[in-house]
């Protein structure tokens, strides 16, 4: 098998007809030369096809050529989920050009955005206007569309998650249709589409309910973990409006943070020590990259390092405090490559997990009652902890700055949409109590590894399954010994509601255009087995078990395999589960002049006009052929894409996510004056 760093193969011979048969007033902007990574390195992959569309007609553009040449599309933002969710081999459509703010209504605190838009300009247009997303999460370098598609949440029991704040949403859906749907219209396509893992179309616009912007100030101390389970069910998650947790479970201690709106002007936290900056961050890199050869060191290295952050003892003496605005006061710092494996609970499962997980890392496996040993295993610190809340009756994610009831909350049982909560048919949060999400963070300093990656995450994926816990959709779940969750296993968590979705799904995109390898393994139905075993098939079908067969245009994954370059990580390779192997010959020259020619009469017939649009019903719109929208003219002509990075030039670094605003010292950013 060729590697990601071969020639990319040719495009489908058919794309020069297809091309020819379409308006060529709208621009085509797609290159071969682009090789798709998660941003922590995890998985790569080399897309048939990059595109990257400028306007809503181009994105319906390549939808129907996508169609017409049996290819599967996926849609890619920033890329942060660590998992292999967005890998294609296939064609692959960017929305960082689609990122335009569309309409703003003053009296309704809303805005419209194209979906390619990052949470950090949302947020900052939001601010022009004195407003604020209610709820973020801990980095804010998503595409709106991105962080909606996997369920992204904050750490607050006011807040569900953040599409709590989505009041419609536009989709171009297989057939090349624009459907829009809300709380009001085509609902169960809204339902589906809050979380939709990329697999019913393409977002492409989305209208948000803002809050009144607001400073926060948050304080964070170091207290022993005692405390935490002490107060776990009376003050420790409803004293601020905002509250995390992240736990050191060899010192048995953990950091709070918790963070309230105030009307106080904005004060940086005190000065750190010399080793707050980049000392601090090295020192801490270059010491997991010891540990990764050395495991039995990680309890030494947490005590140290978080001992250096925060003090050696715990208390008022190492608490920090500052004041920010909202919009970044909720954010941290995300310096090195990680896996992810975030699980939800109900909240009042809470305790036991902390203490049954933080025995077994401590070698009490008699407490643990996790059935795996954990001689040998030593983990990276913190692990944490967090909070939400999306139940039906629970109060309203539009952010007030006073307790549950009190002067400024919302009516019981609303949304920050403003009516009552219409929940994702694919939330994961609990319907009937509040949330605890419990993230077991491993990191790979310099793009390695940690040894005890499989063993840690089979023990903590046993315990989280035995406490009828639920993965977070864009985390490093299913890849332990233990197993993948399959569609049975989500069954089991969601019932109906997964149904449903399926349901939704299987209208939006009958031929799998944007169903690949994660979606198949983890939430549809696996295929039916070959004909040859077809008694097997039966009995199967006798015991209940779900079938779907393989789709025309779905792809099917192939292979991932470990990267012999620094960064590591794992190429993945996919093909078309029903792709003839005649419609891959090569055509790259001709590619390359039906795009020449694409764009020379782009220059041509540059017009803008009136954006499309669907007030039809989602049942009417799947049905029709929308060849006629691609009709109107685009703005602008680019074919090119930026030059691909050599091979080579992948060193594997990531790039931190340092948070705006930041302070700056003498020894650099001071990235650990907050976790």
């Amino acid at each position: 098998m060729a590697s990601l760093s071969s020639p990319p193969p040719p495009p489908p011979a058919r794309l020069e007809a297809e091309l020819a048969k379409l308006d060529p007033a709208v621009p085509f902007r797609a290159t071969r030369a682009h090789r798709h990574r998660t941003w922590a390195r995890t998985f790569h992959s080399r897309p048939e096809l990059y595109i990257t569309p400028e306007t809503l007609p181009e994105i319906q553009k390549a939808v129907t050529l996508a169609r017409r040449c049996r290819r599967r599309l996926v849609v890619v933002g920033a890329a942060h989920s660590p998992s292999d969710l967005t890998c294609t081999s296939a064609w692959m459509l960017s929305l960082d050009r689609f990122a335009r703010a569309l309409r703003v209504e003053p009296r309704a605190r809303t805005v419209v955005v194209e979906a390619g838009m990052r949470l950090r300009a949302l947020n900052l247009l939001a601010r022009d206007r004195g407003w604020t997303l209610p709820n973020l999460g801990s980095i804010d370098e998503q595409s709106v569309a991105g962080a909606l598609a996997t369920a992204t949440h904050g750490s607050a029991l006011r807040h569900g998650l953040l599409s709590d704040a989505v009041r419609s949403l536009r989709l171009v859906l297989g057939n090349g249709s624009c459907v829009l749907c809300s709380r009001e219209q085509n609902v169960d396509l809204f339902r589906a589409a809050l979380v939709s893992l990329g697999a019913l179309g393409v977002v492409v616009e989305v209208e948000v309910a803002l809050a009144p912007a607001a400073n926060v100030r948050w304080e964070q101390a170091l207290q022993p973990l005692a405390h935490v389970l002490d107060t776990w069910d009376s003050t420790l998650w409803s004293s601020a409006e905002f509250t995390r947790v992240w736990w050191l479970p060899y010192t048995r201690r953990a950091v709070v943070w918790r963070a309230d709106k105030t009307d106080e002007a904005p004060r940086p936290p005190p000065k750190s020590s010399w080793y707050g900056g980049s000392i601090g961050s090295h020192t801490y890199h270059a010491l997991l990259w010891l540990a990764n050869h050395v495991p039995r060191l990680l309890p030494l290295v947490e005590r140290f390092v978080f001992g250096m952050q925060y003090g050696f003892r715990v208390g008022e003496s190492s608490r920090t405090e500052a004041v920010e605005e909202m919009r970044t006061g909720l954010l941290m710092n995300c310096l090195y490559s990680q896996f992810v494996n975030e699980w939800a609970l109900p909240l009042d499962k809470g305790p036991e997990a902390i203490t049954r997980l933080g025995a077994w890392l401590n070698g009490d496996e008699q407490t643990a009652r996790i059935p795996f040993s954990s001689k040998g295993v030593y983990v990276h610190a913190p692990i944490e902890v967090r909070v939400s809340d999306g139940s039906v009756t629970s109060s309203s994610s539009s952010g007030s700055s006073s307790g549950s009831g009190g002067s400024g909350s919302p009516p019981e049982g609303t949304a920050a949409t403003g009516g009552p909560r219409l929940r994702a048919f694919l939330d994961p949060t609990w319907p009937d109590s509040p949330t605890l999400y419990l993230n077991a963070t491993l990191y790979r300093p310099y793009g390695a590894d940690p040894p005890c990656t499989p063993r840690y995450y089979q023990a903590f994926e046993y315990l989280m399954r035995d406490l009828g816990g639920r993965p977070h959709w864009a985390k490093n779940f299913g890849a332990s010994p233990l197993g993948p969750v399959t569609h049975a296993d989500l069954r089991r968590m969601y019932g109906a509601d997964l149904d449903s979705w399926l349901d939704v799904r299987r209208r939006c995109d009958p031929e799998g255009m944007f169903v690949g390898g994660w979606l198949r393994r983890v939430v549809l139905p696996p295929p039916p087995p070959p004909r040859e075993d077809e008694a097997r098939e039966k009995g199967a079908e006798a015991e209940g078990e779900a079938r779907l067969a393989v789709m025309p245009l779905e792809e099917r994954e192939v292979c991932t395999r470990p990267r012999r370059r620094r960064g590591g990580g794992r190429d993945w390779f996919g093909e078309q589960a029903g792709a003839d192997a005649a419609t891959a010959v090569a055509a790259a020259a001709a590619v390359a002049a039906a795009a020449a020619a694409v764009a020379d009469k782009a220059r041509a017939g540059n017009a803008a006009l009136e954006r499309s649009s669907s007030e039809e019903s989602f049942d009417v719109m799947h049905g029709a052929e929308a060849e006629a929208s691609t009709l109107l003219a685009a703005r602008g002509e680019d074919t090119t894409e930026e030059e691909d990075e050599g091979e080579d030039d992948d060193d594997g670094t990531v790039l931190a996510r340092v948070k705006e605003g930041a302070a700056e010292g003498l020894m650099g950013t001071r990235v650990f004056e907050k976790m």
